[in-house]
């Protein structure tokens, strides 16, 4: 995964932005294993669903999260399965594809 130091992203209040596979963090921001194991499983996510389909269900599936109780991000499936295999060592090596689905 390619990391881009830089001033401007993500904004502050987030740690890392993960575009189309690209890791985007501020300059100086410790990228702790779990975090970086985090974006990998979305950027396993963003490839197998060929990158445009991840964006259209994230937002898609945050817009209906909202409309449920409590905060909508915790809830989205791809959330779910990045946060819950973070601290998974070689959790990569044997995720399905899909395998978010089970967050639902």
């Amino acid at each position: 995964m390619l990391i881009i130091r830089n001033n401007y992203l993500p904004p502050k209040r987030f740690e890392a932005l993960n575009l189309f596979g690209v890791l985007f963090c501020r300059r100086h921001a410790n990228l702790s294993k779990a975090l970086l194991q985090h974006e990998r499983i979305h950027s396993a996510q963003m490839r197998e669903m060929l990158f445009v389909g991840f964006y259209l269900w994230y937002a898609a599936e945050w817009l209906f999260r909202l409309t449920q109780k409590g905060n909508a991000y915790e809830h989205i499936s791809l959330e779910r399965e990045a946060y819950a295999h973070m601290h998974t060592p070689g959790y990569l090596q044997q995720r399905r594809p899909y395998a978010w689905l089970r967050y639902l």
